[in-house]
């Protein structure tokens, strides 16, 4: 209903190039979204929706090349993270990374750029679809590897423990990669550890080609972490305020150690 109203709205434009998605106003458990709120959600969605299609009719004309994993109809997940944090918390993904890059404050016109091989792009045109950065920004890609994104996050958190400077680290992978050896690897030190990162398992229902059903014999991924003590909830990936409201306390979670 919100996106419905935002729609008619003269004021519900995407959202301009290089804004990040604004934090929530509230520190801690986020309170219930305001209209502005609303409004610089569903921009942001837009921009990445636009974007992601945009990208995708390039890639069918041949203007980019390699792999191009567009993050259509995932948006509402990192808009509503990137609302539950807090200034100098860190992002790190896979390679469904453009929606993310984006969300973080990357300027839209960077990221094309880097799809289309230019210079000017994030990565100097290097990095392609699946590879890009902007630390500056608190992104720290943009990976290949499956699962890998599990222990780099741990390692970014485990940086931030060491430096005492309050950060969290928001480490993404699929639901493809909730089955590689390396992430429960990662869960185990960040427990062990009590390392601020939160987790978020991006179930879109298939790895590449294969359904979950097909390749997990437990399907319910947000208790993946349990046997290590780490607690976790599903939530539907299609509302932000759901995400933003069990991102908000989940981080407030990791942020206390």
């Amino acid at each position: 209903m919100a996106a419905e109203k935002a729609t008619r709205s003269r004021s519900a434009k995407p959202a301009k190039g290089g804004d990040a998605v604004q934090p929530a106003a509230a520190t801690g458990v986020a309170a219930a979204f305001t209209r502005d709120e609303r409004l610089d959600a569903y921009r942001h969605m837009l921009l990445i929706r636009r974007f992601e299609e945009k990208a995708g009719q390039l890639y069918g004309m041949g203007h980019i090349g390699g792999f191009c994993h567009l993050y259509i109809g995932q948006e509402a997940v990192v808009v509503g993270m990137q609302m539950a944090q807090q200034p100098g918390d860190q992002v790190i993904t896979a390679y469904r990374d453009h929606g993310h890059t984006i969300a973080t404050g990357m300027e839209p016109k960077s990221v094309m750029a880097e799809l289309t091989g230019r210079r000017n792009g994030c990565s100097q045109g290097k990095g392609g679809s699946m590879h890009m950065f902007a630390p500056d920004k608190g992104f720290y890609g943009g990976h290949g590897i499956v699962g890998a994104t599990a222990p780099l996050g741990a390692g970014i958190a485990f940086a931030n423990k060491y430096r005492g400077n309050d950060r969290v680290c928001v480490a993404y992978f699929g639901d493809g990669a909730a089955n590689q050896g390396q992430v429960y690897e990662a869960f185990n030190m960040a427990e062990l550890w009590k390392l601020p990162v939160v987790f978020i398992v991006e179930n879109n229902k298939y790895a590449m080609g294969t359904s979950i059903e097909r390749a997990s014999s437990t399907t319910n991924l947000s208790q993946r972490g349990l046997s290590f003590a780490i607690p976790g909830v599903h939530v539907d990936g299609m509302d932000v305020e759901q995400v933003r409201e069990a991102g908000a306390r989940a981080i407030q979670f990791a942020r206390g150690g």
